[in-house]
């Protein structure tokens, strides 16, 4: 647990029942003015046997919807052209791709999946 995790955590724990309730109430009101998701879970979509790289990068988006593609683009990016202009194969660059999207899922919401 992260050290502004366990410290949240602790201060919670300490509070009455009714300011739990505050916090918890005030946390869904940040949330939702962010903009973030509150539901995090993966929604996986199965690969299909034949699936090209732009298809597979529509179908983790879609499955990991929860993820910031900015911050994924930079290596998303380098994979697609190494598909298009360098020949790599399209399911070796996939299952990169599915790699990318699990990592940064687990850099950003932990084992949850």
């Amino acid at each position: 647990m992260a050290k502004d995790d366990a410290r949240l955590v602790q201060m919670f724990n300490r509070l009455p029942t009714a300011e739990r309730e505050t916090l918890l109430a005030f946390a869904e009101f940040l949330v939702a003015r962010s903009d973030v998701p509150l539901d995090v879970t993966p929604k996986p979509i199965e690969r299909p046997a034949q699936e090209s790289v732009v298809a597979a990068i529509k179908r983790l988006s879609a499955s990991y919807h929860m993820l910031d593609r900015s911050k994924i683009l930079h290596e998303t990016s380098g994979l697609m052209t190494e598909h298009l202009m360098q020949g790599r194969a399209a399911a070796e660059v996939i299952d990169e791709l599915e790699e990318l999207f699990r990592r940064h899922y687990r850099q950003q919401f932990g084992d949850a999946e």
